[in-house]
């Protein structure tokens, strides 16, 4: 979930390796009218018919396989090459969501590749539902900043509650730096700011 305010992660959640991401977010509520965008990883018919009682949106993307049949087709333009309204046919993805679905097959123009999202929006054009998808990067370049800038490469302890103070350590500082980039009146790179700050930590300033 991302705050569109400062652009910032809102929460984050620590699990051990084998908990499924899904698992996590069938805990969680979000208010009506949010847009949830969440990778493959999160498709589960079953959370989306609870989003989608809940009068929240969502867009992901769909998997290969995905058995459906078209029920109506629009015109499309750009980088959109279909946007058509489907229903799903396997029986236990009808069971778990029964209602119409939008889906849209996108060719990013930049990078070649195509993709397959869905989506229970329908007021919004295909290519902004395609930008909105594109915006879910941005978590993951914050997780590549912190294992760039914050380096934990090795746990100083091996105790649960040692490795979540460690993550937590570098989680805190990074959201600090990335706001004071966002109010910054120079325009830094984070790297250049992050090297700027470990060079002046302890210089006395004025």
């Amino acid at each position: 979930m991302l705050d569109y305010d400062g652009l910032l992660p809102v929460f984050v959640k620590l699990t051990e390796a084998k908990t499924h991401e899904i698992k996590v977010a069938k805990e969680m509520t979000f208010p009506k009218g949010s847009v949830v965008v969440v990778d493959r990883g999160y498709l589960d018919f079953g959370w989306l018919k609870v989003l989608d009682s809940r009068g929240c949106f969502f867009v992901t993307r769909a998997k290969s396989n995905m058995a459906h049949e078209v029920k109506e087709q629009y015109d499309v333009e750009g980088g959109v090459l279909q946007d058509e309204d489907i229903c799903l046919t396997s029986y236990a993805s009808k069971k778990e969501y029964g209602y119409l679905l939008r889906r849209i097959r996108y060719l990013d123009s930049r990078t070649g590749k195509e993709y397959v999202f869905l989506t229970n929006n329908r007021h919004w054009d295909a290519q902004t539902l395609a930008d909105i998808y594109k915006e879910r990067w941005a978590i993951e370049v914050f997780f590549k900043q912190i294992k760039t800038h914050m380096k934990i490469k090795s746990f100083v302890g091996t105790s649960e509650n040692a490795v979540l103070i460690q993550i937590w350590t570098a989680m805190i500082p990074m959201l600090l730096l990335k706001y004071l980039k966002e109010k910054a009146d120079y325009k830094w790179h984070l790297s250049n700011m992050v090297a700027f700050i470990r060079l002046n930590l302890f210089v006395k300033i004025g």
